[in-house]
Formats: C-alpha cells, structure tokens, sequence
C-alpha cells in the first residue's frame, strides 16, 4: 500500500511541474535560510561554553556617578582575585589575565608576529575546562619565564619536533627567553579568550614589578572566579556588591556570568568587540518569519490545487478508500514534497557556508561535531513540515463523493478567513521586515556620514614591534629623529606621535580614577580616560580650537599641558570655556595646565556619546601619524608612498616589524558588524519576499480556479478585462492594506527599541512606512496581476462548458 501511495504521490509531483517547483524552491529557500540563522544564534549563545561554564564569573568594578553605583569598566585590580577568594567561602579559584596582542616570537632567528596571548595565575587550567594536551597543570605557568603554547602555535614555531623544554625567544617587555612546559588546544573562535599562548604570571612580577605586585593602585587585570557547585550566584553577587575596600571609597567589585559576557556586556576595555543580543533576538525572529511563511506557502498552495483533485478524492472514495487512506496519501506527498525541499536546503547551506563564515566574519560549521545542536534544528523542521501537511490533507479527506464528482465543492467560509488571514500574516511579517531593512540601512548611513570633528581622510598611522637591543631611550630618539625623515618626503604634510586617535580602542588609552579639578573638588565618580600627542597632531587633524592653543613642547622636552575637549570642560562646571585656560587639574600625582580647550570630537565613533577626554603633551607614543598630501591619491602612488616610509622605518630599526593603518579604514570598521547586519537583513528579508509572493500566487491560483465561471459569466455580459482585473485584485488589496495599518505600530516599536542601542540615531520618519508600503502593495499586485490576466483573457466558452 505504501509502495503505491508513494508512486501516486511521485507521479503527481512530477505532473504538476509548476506547483511541485513553487512549493520544493519556497521551501528549500526557507529551510535553507532557517539553518543559516539557527546555526548563527546557536554559535552566538555557544559563545564561552564549556564544560563547567556556568560557574565561571568576571570580576569587574562599578564606579559612582551622580550618588549611584553604575557598572564600570571590563577588568578589576591586581588584588581582587585573590581578596575575593579570600573574603568568600563559595570562591573556588582565581585566574588573573594581562592580555598582549601582536607579540613576537622568534626561534633559531626567525620571528614569528601577530600573535595574542595572556600573562596567567597557575590556576587558568582550573577555571577553564580548556584541554591541557602536553605537560601538567599542577606544574604549568608556576615558575617565571615559562610558556604554554596552543598546538598550531607550537607547530608553527617547532614543525613536528617536540616543543617541551625547549628555549624561545618573545618580545614582551622586551626580548627575554622562555621555555616552553605545556602544550595546550587551540581555542574555540567562541570564546573570547582567543589565547595563541600563555606565559607565567610570575613572569609579570619580574619584568613589571610595580604594576603587578599586589596593590589597588589600577584595574588593568581580566579576573576570573570559579564558584563552588550549588553557589546561590545571585546571593553572591549582592554580598561581592556590599564588600568594603577602604582603598576604594567611590567603587565596589561586581560579577557577571561568563556565558553573558558575549552578548550582554559592552564595557570599555573587553578583551573583544562583543556580540549583540539584540542583534541576535532580530534574526532569530526573520529565521522563523521565514519558514513560518514558507510553511504558509504550502499550505496555500496545497488548498488552492485541493479544490481541483476534488474529483479524483470522489471517485478514490467511490472505489473503497477510507479517510485515513486519503490522509495518509496527502501526508506522504507532503512529507515527499518537503523531504526534497530538505535535500535542497542542504546543498545550499553547504554549498553557501564557507561565503556566509566569511561575510559574518565567524566559523560556523554543520557536521558530526555540533550534531548535538543541529538535531533540534531538523526536528523542528520535521514537525512543522508534518503540521503543514495536515490541514490540506484534512481537507481532502472532508470531501463528498457526491459533491466531488458533480463538481460542487466550494470553500467555507471559514477556510477562506483562514487563507486571507494568512496572506494578511504574510505581508505584515514582509512590510514589518521592509521597514527593519529601511531603517537599518538609514542608520548605517547616518552612522557612516556623521562628521565626526576630525579629518582622518589621507592620515596613516605607523608601528611596529622594536626588537633591536638598544636602551629606551635610544628608540625614543629614533622615533623622532623617523618623525622627522617622514616628514622631509615631498608626499608628506606633516607628522606626529601619539599613543592613539579616533577610532583607536578604550584599551589605546590611559585612564585614571579620581581627579582633582580647578575649584579644588576630587571627583572619583567615574574614569577618566586621556591619551598622549605631539603638538603636531592638533593641525593635523584639524581638531577646532573653542578656546586657549595646542601645548608648547618645553626645552626639556616634556611637559604637563592639556587640551582638554569641551565635554570635559562643562564636566568641571564651567560654562564659558575661555575661563578654563591657564587652570590646573590634578591627577597621577602631578599637577597638570590647561592649555586649550577643542570643540568635542567623537573618538570612539557615534554608537556612544562623547567621554570627557584630555590630551596631554608627550613625544613617546609608538604610533607616528603621517599626513599625506594629494599626490598619492592613487593605488600606485600610494604603495610607492607606503614603500618609502617602510624603507625610513627599516633604516633605523631592521630588526623590527612594520605595521601601518589608514585612520579612516580603521574608524569606519568598527561599524562592519552593523553594515554585516544590515546586509543580513536585507538578504533575508528579501528571501522573506519570495516566499511570500509565492503564498499570494497560491491563493490567486486558488481564487481564480474557484470563480473560473464566474469570470466566464461576467465576460459573456460584456465586463472588461480592466473590470474583471478590478474584481480579482480588489480583495488582495484589501489586505495589504490591513496589514500595513497592523505594520505600522508594530515596525515603530521594535525599530525604535534597536535604535536605542546608539547614542546618535535616525528617525524613524513617516517615509520610511509609506515606502514599505509601496513596495509591498507593488509586489502584491506585481503577484496577483500576472495570473489574474490570464483569467482575465481566456476564452469565456471554455471555463462555462466545464461541467
């Protein structure tokens, strides 16, 4: 029986060529865009699992501003680890981390860069359920100058020999030597402790004694607590918040889970950029709009070619078949029809994966090692291709032979609220993610086309690692005497030092708690962020003077001017910015003038407003600032440009990396996680479009069958073809419209909650849902019109004589 139920249904499919395509290529699309996105939000919330995850916590601070406790930075102090534990029975362990980037390695006299690792406390491998593959964790990162390197770091340096107790070199805090006792996994891409290697942190005590003896003189440590099994996490967090350090009167320790930190923190000074949860709670919602809306499609389709095997169901019936057989017949072509549109969906998603890790910038996978995450997936699917089945094939069943054969059956009443129900579901969904991709795109561009109070255009910051062993001094003095070449070169307008610029990261710049201003006040309600430059940078940036002018270097060549940014400024109280020329604040133990006040600039871009910023005179910063004139305004010239500077840098430091960055470049990347999200949705919305298309030209099919002799009866009484157009696309007007007035509030409310994630946002202007709109009631009837014509201009004769 079930062998010829399946040929009925594999004929039928193969007979009905244009619905088989419609319903395999909606759904396909669907399942195909479900997977996509699932396996995104899954690899968003598997962000810092693993086993035993759960009672890992961050420590981090909270600062007082305005009277109120308000979560500070990302990192705590060099002795909160260990006085937590200390004070708190439910701590298990501590792990400090001082994160380093772009490190070099050299072995046998070859050098190895770009890689980021950590200085760690003995107990990392206890915290973190990372896989210690050589050597043993009672006896790794306990002695200083000892190193642990991940396994594709470890081959790079050694090949196939083994690494264990072997001598390399790594610049950190200039060139020492360290051995290698550990072996360890590589990291996941989800975690944000992408770790190449770890060095002892006992390490720390030597090179930095001052900075990493125990004190609470700064919060530059990542800390790390493990919880013993059973912890009441929120009652430990309200004690963690009411514990008293008398050396830090206006702050108080918090923790926070370690599986949150991806999606739900966003402080300065992370070890990454975060995700968004936000982000993540949009495309969970398109990824079940769209194959909601592709399941609808079936269903619509379904019904519509129900009414035209209303016959076949009536002699089927006739000739013996029992309900269940007819059900059960409609369920197998379903569960046929869907199983390929599943097959499909898959070779896509393979087939588009590898373009899809590299649009997101991420390393999704669908294979046997996250079966465990894909299983719900395709259960999910399961079911719900099951439940779509069921109601065309409940349908069927319903038919009465009588009826069936004399060609009497009609849709009920209540079937028809249904399927108008459903397209109006349909076009709400689309005109609600039309808005979204509008509103998106808007605030990407508003974002993008911002001045931001500073020209980075043509500005080109260069760095890069000195290894050459010559006292610091003498590499200071190096760099201003390259400040100085640089800017000799007939393609160059000027040059300065500086220890960051727009678009440089909370971890660029210096920072203090506690500051004392002019009138004698000591404000430690927040942190105070500031950032040294050479007089230079001010002209070359084309920062705006308010008030006062850049610093003056003194014969020394030091001194304590700052240009302070007028937010600051208005911070300490003073409203006329003429009046702060001259005044001194203190901080670092140091007394410190103001020189010049500059109109407010956004440093970090215009996702967060405008932080109170100093900047102080200092000639010592590793990045030189470059600022190229017109004439390399081309590729070629350019790369001979860059070729040049290079040659200027070897000279004086040969054994050193060269690193070089547009300013502009920079800045504007550290919008390409919205843009990528902008395309998504864009993408996905257009796919949304699609499939519902798809579902308004099932339910014309099925208008058009259903009122064939009503158009040839109208035809035949002289009606027009505009007249029956009229008729035909009244109705699926009527509904688009319906469900703009319903997509409306809704659309505002959700965009207007997205936009409030950025400090500087777009409106969501009138046009935005008048467009939506537009475009929706254009592919409606762009849908509708092509079938409606053909009912329009067939020939009367042959819709009246079909008994």
């Amino acid at each position: 029986m079930y062998n010829l139920f399946l040929k009925i249904a594999t004929r039928y499919l193969l007979k009905n060529k244009l619905y088989s395509f419609i319903n395999i290529f909606g759904l396909a699309i669907g399942v195909a865009s479900f997977i996509l996105i699932m396996l995104y939000v899954d690899y968003e919330y598997d962000y810092d699992t693993f086993e035993g995850s759960e009672d890992v916590y961050r420590v981090y601070m909270d600062y007082t501003e305005s009277g109120a406790f308000v979560p500070g930075d990302a990192q705590a102090y060099n002795l909160s680890g260990p006085t937590l534990k200390e004070s708190f029975s439910e701590i298990e362990e501590y792990v400090r981390l001082v994160y380093r980037s772009d490190v070099i390695f050299k072995y046998n006299n070859t050098p190895i860069d770009g890689e980021s690792g950590a200085l760690a406390d003995p107990s990392y491998f206890d915290v973190f359920h990372y896989p210690l593959l050589v050597g043993s964790t009672h006896t790794v990162l306990r002695d200083p100058f000892t190193v642990v390197l991940t396994e594709s770091l470890a081959k790079k340096i050694f090949g196939n020999t083994d690494p264990i107790g072997k001598s390399l070199e790594i610049v950190l805090y200039g060139p020492h030597s360290y051995t290698v006792n550990g072996i360890m996994k590589d990291p996941p891409s989800s975690t944000h402790m992408k770790n190449d290697f770890l060095i002892s942190y006992a390490t720390a005590l030597i090179l930095t004694p001052e900075d990493a003896k125990p004190n609470w003189n700064s919060n530059n440590r990542f800390t790390y607590i493990k919880l013993a099994k059973g912890t009441d996490a929120g009652l430990l967090k309200k004690k963690v918040m009411d514990f008293k350090v008398e050396s830090l009167p206006f702050e108080r320790h918090n923790i926070e889970p370690l599986e949150a930190i991806h999606l739900h923190s966003d402080k300065p000074f992370e070890a990454e950029t975060n995700g968004s949860a936000s982000r993540v709670r949009f495309l969970l919602a398109i990824a079940f709009i769209i194959i909601i809306l592709s399941w609808l499609n079936y269903v619509n389709l379904s019904t519509a070619k129900s009414f035209e095997r209303a016959k076949e169901t009536g002699i089927r019936k006739v000739a013996g078949a029992q309900k269940k057989q007819i059900i059960l017949q409609s369920l197998l072509e379903s569960l046929l029809l869907n199983a390929i549109a599943v097959g499909l969906a898959l070779m896509i998603v393979l087939g588009v994966l590898p373009k899809f890790n590299n649009y997101i910038h991420k390393e999704l996978s669908m294979d046997l090692s996250n079966l465990g995450q894909l299983l719900p997936i395709f259960g999910f699917i399961l079911l719900g291709s099951v439940m779509a089945g069921m109601y065309p094939a409940y349908l069927l069943s319903r038919y009465t032979p009588v009826k069936a054969l004399k060609g009497k059956i009609h849709a009920s009443g209540g079937g028809l609220i249904i399927r108008k129900g459903l397209i109006t579901g349909q076009f709400l969904a689309t005109m609600v993610l039309l808005v979204g991709t509008i509103v998106v795109g808007k605030q990407i561009g508003y974002l993008q086309n911002q001045p931001i109070g500073a020209k980075l255009d043509q500005v080109m910051a260069i760095n890069g690692t000195i290894m050459d062993n010559k006292p610091y001094s003498l590499i200071l003095q190096d760099r201003r005497i390259l400040k100085g070449e640089l800017k000799d070169l007939p393609f160059v307008k000027n040059t300065a030092l500086v220890q960051t610029y727009p678009g440089g990261g909370y971890d660029e710049l210096s920072s203090s708690v506690g500051i004392t201003f002019p009138d004698g006040t000591r404000d430690n309600s927040r942190v105070w962020y500031n950032y040294g430059v050479s007089p230079e940078y001010f002209e070359m940036m084309d920062l705006e003077f308010i008030a006062g002018k850049p610093f003056a270097e003194t014969p020394q060549g030091n001194s304590n001017n700052i240009v302070m940014n007028e937010q600051f400024v208005r911070h300490m109280g003073i409203a006329n910015m003429e009046e702060a020329i001259g005044k001194t604040v203190k901080f670092w133990d140091a007394d410190w003038m103001i020189t010049g006040v500059i109109k407010n600039y956004h440093h970090f871009g215009l996702k967060t407003g405008i932080e109170p910023m100093m900047l102080r005179y200092n000639d010592t910063g590793r990045n030189i600032v470059v600022k190229m004139d017109q004439s390399v305004l081309s590729t070629a010239g350019m790369n001979r440009a860059i070729s040049q500077i290079e040659s200027k840098w070897k000279a004086l430091f040969p054994d050193s990396t060269f690193n070089y960055a547009f300013l502009d470049q920079k800045f504007e990347a550290q919008y390409n996680e919205d843009r990528a999200f902008g395309e998504a949705f864009r993408i996905f919305t257009v796919l949304a479009i699609i499939i519902a298309s798809m579902g308004l030209f099932g339910l014309t099919s099925y208008t058009v069958v259903q009122r064939k002799k009503e158009i040839g009866i109208r035809k035949v009484n002289g009606a027009t073809i505009a007249q029956i157009l009229t008729m035909l696309n009244r109705d699926f007007v009527t509904w688009v419209g319906v469900a703009f007035i319903m997509a409306v509030p809704i659309s505002w409310y959700v965009m207007d909650r997205w936009l409030e994630g950025f400090a500087y946002r777009t409106k969501v202007s009138w046009w935005v849902f008048a467009l939506a709109g537009t475009i929706a009631l254009l592919i409606a009837l762009a849908t509708v019109s092509w079938q409606s014509v053909r009912a329009a201009m067939s020939n009367p004769v042959d819709s009246l004589r079909d008994e």
